[in-house]
C-alpha cells in the first residue's frame, strides 16, 4: 500500500493529485505546518531524514522528492502519462519535469524570503537597511527572473494545452505547484493569460478535485 506523507499548503498536493490521476489504492498521513514558523513538524524526521514533504513509502521504498517519486510512480504504475520517448513530447516532458524545481522554484522562493525581510519585525535602526538590500536584490535580480520565466512558460502555453503537448503528462503534476503558489502571491495575472487558463483547466480536472478532497484546505487552488 502507498502512503503520503502530506503537509498542508505543500508540494505534496500535486501528489494526490497525481494518485487521484492514476487510481491507485493509498492513504494519506496528515501532518500540518507550525503556524508560527510555518515548517513542516518534527515528526516527518521519522519518515525521511530531511523531515520534508512530500514522502511516499511503497512496501520498503521510501521516497522524497516530488520529481523523483512521479518518476516513481509513472515508471511503476502509469506509462499513460510519460510520452513515448521517440516523439518530441518526450524531451519536452524531461524539460519541464526538471524546470520546475530547476529554474521556477529559487527565485520565486527568493522573492518570498525577501518578503519576509521587508515586513519582519526587527530593530529600528535595522529596518532601513535590510528593506534597501531586500528591494535592491528584487528589483535587480529577482522580479526580472521571474519575469522573464513566467513570460517564457506563457509562450509556451500559448502553443500547447499542457506541458509536453496535447496530452497530460508527469510534467504538469510537477509544475502545478509553483504556477499555484506564484498566482497566489499575485505574480500570474493578466500579463499572463496562457497560465491562467492552464491553471483553470486543471483545477477543473475530476482528479484534480479528488485529490482537493483528500488533501483538505489549500491555499494555492484559487
Amino acid at each position: 500500500m502507498i502512503t503520503l506523507h502530506h503537509l498542508n499548503n505543500s508540494r505534496s498536493q500535486r501528489l494526490l493529485w497525481l494518485l487521484e490521476e492514476l487510481g491507485l489504492d493509498y492513504e494519506v498521513k496528515y501532518y500540518q505546518r507550525n503556524p508560527k514558523t510555518m515548517l513542516a513538524p518534527a515528526e516527518l524526521e521519522q519518515i525521511h531524514p530531511l523531515g520534508k514533504a512530500p514522502v511516499i513509502t511503497d512496501g520498503e521504498i521510501v521516497m522524497a522528492e516530488s520529481g523523483a517519486i512521479i518518476e516513481y510512480l509513472l515508471g511503476r504504475y502509469g506509462h499513460a502519462f510519460v510520452p513515448d520517448k521517440t516523439t518530441p513530447a518526450h524531451g519536452q516532458y524531461l524539460y519541464w519535469l526538471h524546470f520546475a524545481e530547476g529554474s521556477l522554484m529559487p527565485p520565486l522562493l527568493l522573492s518570498l524570503v525577501l518578503d519576509k525581510i521587508r515586513t519582519s519585525p526587527m530593530p529600528f535602526f535595522a529596518k532601513p537597511i535590510a528593506k534597501s538590500i531586500s528591494q535592491q536584490v528584487g528589483s535587480a535580480f529577482v522580479q526580472p527572473n521571474v519575469k522573464r520565466l513566467l513570460t517564457f512558460i506563457d509562450q509556451h502555453l500559448a502553443q500547447h494545452t499542457w506541458f509536453a503537448g496535447e496530452a497530460l503528462s508527469g510534467a504538469d503534476f510537477q509544475m502545478s505547484f509553483p504556477l499555484e503558489a506564484a498566482q497566489a502571491r499575485g505574480l500570474i495575472d493578466r500579463r499572463y493569460p496562457n497560465i491562467e487558463g492552464y491553471l483553470r483547466r486543471i483545477h477543473a480536472l475530476p482528479a484534480y478535485q479528488r485529490g482537493l478532497a483528500k488533501g483538505g484546505p489549500y491555499d494555492y487552488a484559487a
